[in-house]
């Protein structure tokens, strides 16, 4: 296998002026770079990437921190988010972090280390403290981690808005409230803190049921599900993230209830398993590919050693109405949004 010392003789040129013009490092004459990529070509040398990014120390790879890649939303971000950085250039490294409790820290260690060059954190089991000692590009989506790390999120205020307003208009008095961890500093929450409020304005009983924070798996789901209904409360309507919303829809039409006659359901995300089953799912749709966009602007910007424009992102969620608000038929007839 041809090395560089052979392109050098090839090329008739010294090692150096290859190194340099590899590496991007130094000027390197037309004349050379063109004897240069010859004697590549007729050498079959294909340049040592890792040590291109041990002398540049960059790796062109950005670790994406998630804490379950089984769960729609982020499996959703993870594809949107890998276009993206292959656009600037960028590999992407996917990091679980729910299966180890010390897999986060891990992962932000090679940050520290040059073995990438960037992190997008969607988890925050560390806290604020930790990731402000890191010194190094990083970008939160859904998640404070300091007042110097850059936040990509949506209004999840005006998506609880959104989602309890409906469910009133169509006429629940009863409902059942799946929400997320209230311990951990995430814009999210803001979906559960003002839907709670409406509800309790409005004088609508509801069962709140809280999920651990480090557990997105099926299997979690489906228990929690269980254990709500087994708690005796009769509900009429739902509102959860997407697969606990259709979790519940299944234990509903199982045990003869019609939807959306009997029990209302509207989802939080928006993502394709709505569309996936029958009926379609009511969601508060969360804009998945531009937080993607957004997230990856942000953390090149911060790799090329650019201010981000600003600190805070905060995008729009829509609604989208389909057959767990209104019958299939008016879906149909186009009497939804």
């Amino acid at each position: 296998m041809a090395g560089i010392k052979d392109v050098a003789k090839y090329a008739g040129v010294g090692v150096g002026t290859v190194s340099r013009m590899i590496n991007g490092s130094g000027y390197v004459s037309e004349e050379s770079r063109e004897k240069i990529q010859v004697a590549m070509k007729a050498l079959d040398y294909t340049p040592n990437e890792l040590a291109r990014n041990l002398y540049r120390k960059k790796s062109g790879i950005i670790a994406v921190l998630v804490p379950n890649v089984s769960n729609p939303f982020f499996a959703e971000f993870i594809d949107c988010i890998e276009k993206e950085l292959y656009m600037d250039g960028f590999k992407v490294m996917l990091c679980n972090t729910a299966k180890n409790s010390g897999a986060e820290a891990e992962y932000l260690d090679m940050l520290k280390r040059h073995i990438v060059d960037g992190v997008i954190s969607c988890v925050s089991s560390l806290g604020e403290q930790y990731y402000s000692s890191i010194k190094k590009p990083v970008v939160a989506v859904d998640r404070y981690l300091g007042d110097n790390i850059p936040v990509v999120t949506v209004d999840h205020r005006e998506g609880g808005r959104m989602a309890a307003e409906l469910l009133i208009e169509n006429g629940c008095r009863n409902v059942l409230h799946f929400r997320g961890a209230g311990d951990i500093d995430t814009p999210y929450y803001d979906r559960h803190s003002e839907f709670q409020r409406i509800m309790d304005e409005n004088n609508i009983r509801t069962y709140c049921y809280d999920l651990a924070w480090d557990r997105m798996d099926s299997a979690y789901y489906i228990k929690a599900v269980d254990n709500a209904m087994q708690s005796g409360f009769v509900f009429d309507g739902v509102f959860a993230v997407d697969r606990i919303a259709i979790e519940c829809m299944n234990r509903c039409l199982k045990q003869n209830r019609r939807i959306p006659e009997d029990v209302k359901i509207v989802a939080y995300d928006g993502t394709y398993i709505t569309d996936i089953v029958e009926p379609k799912v009511t969601a508060v749709v969360q804009p998945i590919e531009l937080l993607a966009k957004e997230a990856a602007k942000t953390i090149t910007a911060l790799i090329a050693g650019k201010k981000p424009e600003k600190m805070k992102i905060v995008l729009k969620a829509s609604l989208k109405k389909r057959g767990t608000i209104v019958s299939s038929i008016l879906c149909k007839l186009g009497q939804t949004s």
